[in-house]
């Protein structure tokens, strides 16, 4: 694997060690954007004496959730995505070439475990802080209790049935626990999840300096999402409309520029339900210096939008694209936002427009890397696109001058509830043009279709057909967000659409004449690939977990 890319995702943490140690961080005491300190004593009675230690611990519990690398790499691991320099854990995954040994999976279970030994520890010891009032100490239980429900519904997600518990394990326990139903501990999330909602805080009622918190909203956000990984779609549709067609538990709405939705100065929005949070100096991410164009001053370009993903963005009247349409022009604004294309506008960091040139024959901009594509192997985009989306322009969004950003990513917008809700009402039977306009027309509408009704209006009664649209306006809407690989497998369609061949632009002349650039197919065994392996060093260090099909 490359070096680079092993320094970002490496993670050789086993559920062992994550049931035993926790993970450090820089210690500031205040909002849940910040980290903690390294620390030993977690455990120990002495440390819970104040709400700021407390409050250190539940700050890293929110650090755990989730991961910028993460976040970015699950992209590859579905088709809008080719990983063309080097080899990633995700493209061996996405390839079907993993085995159980694959760092993306030991490093995913163990790091989901690290979390909830966190959230365990919160929640054996926060009563023993006496100057926290009994209301903060429940909103605190149920934002922790979130967190570990959110990392549980990670875990089995990917890997199917795995180890649950409710409360701290020993190490002998750790290494003799099996691994519970699927079902079952689904069951125990749409539960958990219900009953922090009826105890956290709406978006409304917490004040500025709590932004970023989680809310009763995120609850019902993210049980929205587990019955959508479960087919479920009538409990979609009930958890969806509570966000929609009522205020009970936060007003949102859909931000009015769908390409500075994703700035910093906007990034506490009426549209974000959750996001993972990020503060100048003391916490930032830093991986779209292997993403963005060369000419932004990147390092290098590890993987780049498939021509896949381009060719789902319709036009702009609404109809879908063809060869016989411009490549780039008069399409769905959103293509604009998300990817870097040939002939693209970049405003750079000190205000300077100028385009992105990408094309073999053009020429690049004076005194700046070349983004030109250059063929395989090279440091410059294999597929002949960059990424676009969370390249905000505003100097003080980072630091240092380089990529390590301060911006906060999106884990849930109000535009997947809507797409949730229109899916959910389709497959129920139940769409119609009052469905619709309450979601694809809004999302199209914000993202700035013609006002025709090829582009906003119900295109038609036939549920299968609509099931394509939903499912397309989906992928675009929510492009390089990391939400696709978990599509792909609840339709089970990763079965086709990653065992097809990977396409680039139309940047190839070794034939003579320019055709689309072309990478060799993937494999994805229907038997085996839509669950993860349980990660072989866990397995040897507890024999009582089973394996799953095909590993």
């Amino acid at each position: 694997m490359d070096n680079i890319y092993k320094g970002i995702m490496k993670r050789k943490i086993t559920i062992y060690s994550h049931l035993v140690l926790m993970v450090a961080g820089l210690f500031v005491t205040g909002c849940v954007k910040l980290d903690v300190t390294p620390t030993n004593k977690f455990t120990d009675e002495t440390y819970w004496t104040s709400e700021d230690k407390a409050n250190s611990v539940l700050s890293m519990a929110y650090r755990q959730m989730f991961s910028s690398d993460y976040f970015i790499a699950n992209e590859i691991l579905s088709d809008n995505v080719y990983n063309g320099y080097g080899t990633s854990n995700e493209k061996l995954i996405s390839t079907g070439l993993a085995d159980a040994s694959n760092g993306r999976f030991e490093g995913e279970w163990g790091a989901a475990y690290g979390g909830i030994k966190t959230c365990h520890t919160f929640l054996a010891n926060v009563d023993r802080v006496t100057s926290m009032t009994q209301l903060v100490k429940d909103r605190r239980k149920a934002e922790i209790r979130f967190i570990r429900a959110s990392l549980y519904l990670e875990l089995t997600t990917w890997y199917g049935d795995v180890p649950h518990f409710t409360a701290d394990i020993t190490a002998e326990e750790a290494k003799k626990i099996a691994r519970k139903p699927h079902a079952e501990i689904m069951e125990w999330i749409h539960k958990e999840l219900d009953e922090v909602a009826a105890t956290l805080p709406s978006r409304e009622e917490y004040p500025a300096a709590d932004n970023g918190r989680i809310t009763r909203g995120a609850a019902i956000a993210l049980n929205a999402r587990a019955y959508l990984y479960e087919n479920n779609w009538t409990k979609v549709a009930e958890y969806c409309d509570k966000l929609i067609n009522t205020s009970t538990y936060g007003s949102y709405s859909l931000f009015s520029n769908y390409e500075e939705l994703f700035w910093v100065k906007n990034e506490y929005n009426s549209e974000i339900i959750l996001s993972m949070q990020y503060v100048p100096e003391l916490r930032t991410w830093g991986n779209l210096v292997d993403f963005a164009p060369m000419s932004t001053n990147a390092r290098l370009n590890l993987a780049g939008p498939t021509q896949g993903l381009v060719d789902s963005y319709l036009m702009k009247n609404g109809k879908k694209w063809t060869t016989n349409d411009p490549d780039y022009a008069d399409r769905d604004p959103r293509m604009g936002a998300t990817i870097a294309y040939d002939g693209s506008e970049w405003i750079d960091r000190s205000g300077v427009t100028y385009n992105i040139v990408i094309h073999p024959d053009g020429t690049a901009p004076a005194g700046r890397k070349s983004d030109k594509y250059t063929g395989p192997g090279s440091t410059q985009t294999a597929t002949g696109y960059y990424y676009r989306k969370f390249c905000d322009p505003t100097p003080s969004s980072y630091t240092g001058g380089g990529w390590d950003s301060n911006l906060n990513l999106p884990l849930i917008r109000f535009a997947d509830v809507l797409l949730m809700y229109a899916e959910a009402k389709n497959e129920l039977g139940q769409m119609n043009s009052t469905v619709w306009d309450q979601t694809i027309r809004k999302l199209r509408q914000r993202a700035g279709f013609d006002n025709t009704g090829d582009a906003l209006d119900l295109p038609s009664n036939d549920q299968n057909l609509l099931r394509d649209v939903i499912r397309n306006e989906r992928r675009c809407e929510l492009a390089l967000e990391g939400l696709r690989v978990f599509d792909i497998r609840r339709w089970k369609t990763a079965e086709t659409v990653l065992t097809q061949q990977p396409r680039g632009a139309k940047f190839d002349k070794s034939s003579g004449t320019y055709d689309y650039i072309k990478f060799p197919a993937g494999n994805f065994s229907r038997n085996r690939d839509y669950l993860w392996a349980v990660p072989r060093k866990e397995r040897l260090l507890n024999s009582n977990l089973s394996q799953n099909p095909g590993y």
